[in-house]
């Protein structure tokens, strides 16, 4: 698909804990007359949201199949505890995965860290959602392991978290079908890696006017003097005609 197909509006998906407020704002500015949906999606349907050409783009959790996407990773997010207020984690200003081994470690089903073996002792069951497994960390029955978006996300006054040292960190990307690269997608990866609206590699490129060529009414190419831009004032060069006398009024005899 190139850019000459492009829907009339810019669909943006998104996976819970990514702000993409800031994008939308430069979106809205640059491109007005371009409306930008967005659709807030579980991170483990963001990519077959893509690929099924529901969404332009997405900002989304890596890994991601690149075989069908191609994707920019944008950060990587610190990755924390979730505790109540009162645990003895709170005494300390991070943890290593060893500090939690003796801790029931919630592990929800939508969990977006990929471990292989999650720190601390596994609970009876998995919990659904992140979201259950916040409810279950306030009621005392475990402590749970996630990115730091995540916590602040489903952030409870009863609870809080500290950074968890050494531990699996999750990625963002910004994603697209790799078939699918429009003008309206170009756009947008131009605003995720900061560039201006006159930026030498946005989609939309000013006229060098240093290095177009001028050219005069009849087509032809100007071209200025050797040894500087007038030729005003210079004397004549070796080898070149010798200056004729000044011709005046002949005088009268007297």
């Amino acid at each position: 698909m190139t850019g000459s197909e492009v829907s009339p509006a810019f669909r943006l998906a998104y996976v819970p804990g990514v702000m993409p407020g800031k994008w939308v704002r430069i979106w809205n500015e640059r491109l007005p007359g371009v409306p930008l949906t967005l659709t807030q999606v579980p991170a483990a349907t963001a990519q077959g949201l893509l690929t099924g050409g529901d969404a332009d783009a997405g900002l989304v959790r890596l890994p991601v199949d690149r075989t069908v996407l191609s994707a920019i990773p944008l950060y990587t997010e610190q990755t924390v505890v979730v505790v109540p207020r009162d645990h003895v984690v709170t005494a300390v200003d991070a943890v290593s995965p060893g500090d939690l081994a003796d801790e029931i470690v919630l592990h929800p089903l939508d969990d977006v860290l990929g471990w292989e073996n999650p720190p601390g002792r596994p609970a009876l069951e998995r919990p659904a959602t992140t979201a259950d497994a916040v409810e279950l960390v306030a009621a005392g029955i475990g402590v749970l392991v996630v990115p730091l978006s995540l916590a602040r996300l489903y952030h409870r006054k009863d609870l809080t978290h500290r950074p968890l040292e050494g531990a699996v960190e999750s990625s963002v990307a910004l994603a697209w079908p790799e078939a699918a690269t429009t003008d309206r997608v170009e756009d947008f990866i131009g605003i995720v890696r900061g560039r201006t609206v006159n930026s030498s590699r946005g989609r939309r490129q000013p006229p060098d006017g240093d290095k177009r060529e001028r050219a005069d009414r009849t087509g032809v190419r100007r071209q200025q003097p050797a040894g500087g831009s007038s030729g005003r004032g210079r004397r004549g060069a070796a080898g070149g005609a010798a200056k004729k006398p000044r011709r005046g009024r002949p005088r009268r005899g007297s």
